[in-house]
C-alpha cells in the first residue's frame, strides 16, 4: 500500500470527516461545520476538532506534497497539510480562505500556542502545498503548478517526538467545505536549497 493509498482509509483519520471519498488518485474529504484545529495565543482557546488523516513518515528527510482544491465557503475554510508530534506540538500548512475572500496560503506552529502567519494569495482554483524535513527541521512551501516552489516557513518543533505526517480539512466559522486532493507523494529525497524554487 501506498503512502497515498494509505491517507484514504478512514482508520488512518484520527479525527474522522464529514465525508471521504476516493475516485483514482482524487481524494475528496468534507469538513464538518465549525472545526479546526489551532491554538488561539492571545486568549489560549484550544480547538481540536478539524478532521486529519495521519502516517508515520520514513525516517531521514522526506518531501511530502500534494495538490488541493477547496470549495470555499466562508472565511477559513481549508484544507492543508499537517504534521502532528502531540495535541501541543504540531503544525499546518494550509489553502485557506482569506476573511477578505482570496484564498492564500496559511502556516501555524504550535508549541502550546499557535503561531500563525498568512503567506501570499494564491490562484482559487488549486493550490499545491509541500513539507519538507531537512535534518531536525521542516519547511513549508507552496506552488501554483508543482513545479516552481515559494517557501512560506522553516521552523524546528524542538525535542517532541518525531511528527506524523498527513492531511486536514477545517471549516471554522462554516458550515463545512470540500476539499480535494490529488498527487499525493511522500519521498525519501532531501530539499537541497529552501529558496531555489524547486
Amino acid at each position: 500500500m501506498t503512502f497515498a493509498t494509505a491517507l484514504t482509509d478512514r482508520r488512518n483519520w484520527t479525527v474522522a470527516p464529514a465525508a471521504l471519498a476516493v475516485d483514482a488518485d482524487v481524494l475528496t474529504v468534507e469538513a464538518h461545520a465549525g472545526t479546526d484545529v489551532f491554538t488561539n495565543p492571545l486568549t489560549g482557546e484550544v480547538r481540536d476538532d478539524a478532521a486529519r488523516a495521519l502516517l508515520a513518515p520514513p525516517p531521514g528527510d522526506w518531501q511530502f506534497s500534494a495538490r488541493l482544491r477547496v470549495g470555499f465557503g466562508a472565511p477559513w475554510d481549508a484544507g492543508g497539510l499537517l504534521l502532528w508530534s502531540a495535541p501541543d506540538v504540531w503544525a499546518k500548512l494550509t489553502f485557506e480562505q482569506s476573511p477578505d475572500g482570496r484564498p492564500a496560503v496559511y502556516s501555524v506552529v504550535t508549541r502550546g500556542l499557535s503561531d500563525d502567519a498568512v503567506g501570499q494569495p494564491l490562484d482559487p482554483e488549486s493550490a499545491w502545498l509541500r513539507i519538507s524535513r531537512v535534518d531536525d527541521g521542516f519547511a513549508f512551501h507552496s506552488s501554483s503548478d508543482g513545479r516552481s516552489w515559494r517557501l512560506a516557513r522553516q521552523f524546528g518543533l524542538g525535542t517532541a517526538p518525531d511528527p506524523r505526517v498527513g492531511l486536514t480539512v477545517q471549516s471554522p466559522v462554516g458550515d463545512g467545505c470540500v476539499v480535494t486532493f490529488d498527487r499525493v507523494t511522500l519521498t525519501p529525497t532531501r530539499q537541497a536549497d529552501l529558496f531555489d524554487g524547486s
